[in-house]
């Protein structure tokens, strides 16, 4: 078993039940439990400005699944809940799925990089993966907590 950290998003219908629900479909994947889930956050979007705000989240996942069949099995969730991938970056989505990082493990491929390459540029991911791995290390970056007191959280609030 692997620990994984995925981070969630979604800015289009009822973000808080695609999160949730994502969630659900997350603790279903074969070889693979849950075991700690962050709050949820609202914060500003990012890259593209004119769209709503984004409901973030961080799961943290025990898993036998090698990073390519996670991230395939992440796709699948995606497209499940309505998320259609038409080429834009950074735009509006009802649920986006990102594999972050995965312990000892490190991945260049076309289709993934790992650990993420931009974990330390974003609150929307430090922010809930902080909330359930404020120690780990990201190779090259530095440990969340840290990474976290670099970017500005303005606008980044944890829902009740």
């Amino acid at each position: 078993m692997m620990r994984a950290y995925v981070a969630l998003g979604s800015n289009l219908g009822d973000s808080r039940q695609h999160l949730l629900d994502a969630m659900t479909a997350l603790a279903a994947l074969p070889h693979t439990q849950v075991v700690a889930r962050s709050k949820l956050y609202r914060t500003p979007p990012w890259g593209v400005l004119d769209q709503p705000d984004f409901l973030n989240a961080v799961v943290a996942l025990e898993t036998e699944l090698e990073p390519h069949a996670l991230l395939d099995a992440l796709l699948e969730i995606e497209r499940n809940a309505g998320r259609l991938r038409n080429g834009e970056r950074w735009g509006p989505r009802i649920l986006d799925l990102d594999v972050l990082h995965m312990a000892s493990v490190t991945v260049n491929s076309e289709r993934l990089t790992l650990p993420h390459p931009h974990i330390a540029d974003r609150a929307f991911v430090l922010l809930p993966l902080n909330d359930v791995a404020p120690d780990l290390n990201i190779p090259g970056q530095g440990k969340v907590l840290d990474l976290l007191r670099t970017v500005d959280t303005q606008g980044c609030t944890p829902l009740t």
